[in-house]
């Protein structure tokens, strides 16, 4: 038997705006836990090394960004400009280090900003379209899913992205449903800034990820017209365009080639050819096609299993909503992302990051309409992600594990113990980590045989794999092993110097 609820008359409508609203224990729980998650976040950011590779080579182009004093060309190493993003996310953490010094937690504070900036768009979305209970559950829904946990307290381009196309996507909205003809410019106007910025954040992918849920909904919706007519497409692109193109013209004066490495390469083979070669600063990833659901799946934990479970468990349950417009919106900004990547083999699951602000509020728009004990599963929910966070973070914070992946404790024992000029010299490759924990000391030599000449006649250090023994191989160089310092995950770091004649 299906039952049909009238939500008003079952009470699973909290307050209308801008009336009292007195929180349940439920709902106070929910504050609490997202309290705790930030207090988490908070710990592991200003704890947990960069990792390599991607945290720590961003933080490292942030912090040569502020050491050269160049805001125009992002350096991935002296006299190698790094082509790959444009340079937005490095300018909030080369800033954050100018003003709070260089350390992990300064690199990191920009992204997590920029998460906040994220949650408090949500938030208002879903507090001008219906509740104050609704907004609660749609910014737990968000805080508590796994990658947005994840992505807001690391260094990567992306949340800086997704933070300008949620203010893009939820301008359109607002700019279209407006009060008065003063909102309407004002969140017209912020459509177009926002996607600005976009493209100085991630480049032209940030406006198709905006641009694609307007363009189809208001095709599907037929509201050419009011949408025409509610923003200022021409001067408002003119704006956009404004605010971007100024810092490409520059970066490709600066050093030429950049765009046509960063449109032809980074938005179309990095996308749509497998195993790309032309790769300046990593590899490229081979992930079956179709792959991005699976990272969506695992972006939602633990929604993804909690949610279904909910379903089951109102699956008689039939709510009148009368807003399928704004629905449909919703799903076209979920879905599409998503259906865009489909066909990408060259991902990773950030990609599914600018999806989940509008699959929070679907599902708390959904919960809502459905119980008045939502709150309680959505507790429930975030209490399982806190645990999965602490059980995580706790294993990232063993140091045989983070050694691994962050070069921090062998720097630290070679700052600890080098005299001044004595060099770091890595074989073959040198960590991004150990670029960033040594503000640029240590440096990179092609092999064994290049060892002699890097040194000259002083002493210096050597960071190489730990079960190698080099002895005889540095007699054979003419190079002596003084001492072993120390031995951190899979390296160890020697300090040698010249024979004595």
């Amino acid at each position: 038997m299906e039952l049909h609820v009238n939500p008003a008359a079952e009470g699973l409508s909290a307050p209308a705006p801008g009336r009292a609203w007195p929180m349940t224990r439920p709902q106070l729980a929910i504050c609490g836990l997202l309290a705790l998650l930030l207090v988490l976040r908070l710990a592991a950011m200003a704890g947990l090394p960069l990792m390599d590779t991607t945290e720590a080579r961003y933080g490292e182009i942030g912090r040569k960004m502020m050491v050269f004093d160049d805001w125009v060309t992002p350096w991935f190493d002296i006299g190698v400009p790094f082509w790959g993003k444009p340079p937005m996310s490095f300018w909030a953490t080369a800033a954050s280090m100018r003003l709070l010094g260089i350390s992990e937690f300064a690199a990191r504070l920009p992204h997590l900003l920029c998460g906040g900036g994220i949650a408090l768009l949500v938030w208002q979305f879903a507090r001008r379209r219906g509740d104050a209970r609704e907004a609660l559950l749609a910014v737990a829904l968000l805080g508590g899913a796994a990658l947005f946990f994840v992505s807001v307290g690391a260094v990567m381009t992306d949340t800086v992205m997704v933070l300008c196309t949620t203010a893009a996507l939820c301008s359109f909205w607002f700019a279209l449903h407006a009060a008065d003809e003063a909102r309407r410019r004002r969140h017209g106007w912020m459509f177009f800034i926002a996607l600005g910025m976009g493209l100085l954040a991630k480049g032209p992918v940030a406006v198709v990820l905006a641009g694609l849920p307007v363009v189809l909904w208001t095709m599907l919706q037929r509201r050419v017209g009011d949408t025409w007519r509610a923003l200022p497409w021409l001067r408002g692109s003119l704006l956009a365009l404004a605010l971007a193109a100024p810092w490409y013209l520059l970066a490709e004066q600066r050093t030429p080639g950049f765009i046509n490495y960063f449109i032809v390469g980074e938005h179309w083979h990095r996308f749509f050819t497998p195993g790309w070669s032309g790769d300046r600063y990593g590899h490229a990833h081979q992930m079956p096609i179709g792959s991005i659901w699976v990272f969506a799946w695992g972006a939602l934990l633990p929604w993804s299993l909690l949610v279904p479970l909910a379903a089951w468990r109102w699956r008689r349950v039939r709510v009148a909503d009368e807003q399928a417009s704004l629905r449909l919106y919703l799903w076209l900004w979920a879905l599409l992302p998503l259906l865009f990547f489909t066909a990408a083999r060259n991902i990773i699951w950030t990609y599914a990051l600018p999806s989940l602000p509008a699959v929070a509020l679907l599902m708390a728009r959904w919960l809502v309409l459905r119980s008045a004990h939502a709150e309680a599963w959505v507790a429930a929910g975030l209490a399982a992600a806190l645990l999965g966070g602490v059980v995580g973070l706790g294993r990232l914070g063993l140091d045989r594990h983070q050694d691994q992946r962050s070069a921090r404790h062998l720097v630290q024992a070679y700052l600890a113990e080098a005299k001044a000029g004595e060099p770091l010299l890595y074989l073959a490759q040198r960590p991004y980590s150990a670029a960033f924990y040594s503000q640029g000391r240590a440096l990179q030599i092609p092999g064994l045989a290049a060892l002699p000449a890097a040194l000259g006649q002083q002493a210096g250090y050597v960071a190489l794999e730990s079960k190698l023994d080099m002895t005889q191989d540095l007699q054979d160089i003419g190079l002596q092993l003084e001492h072993r310092v120390c031995c951190f995950g899979d390296e160890q770091l020697l300090r040698v110097r010249a024979k004595a004649p």
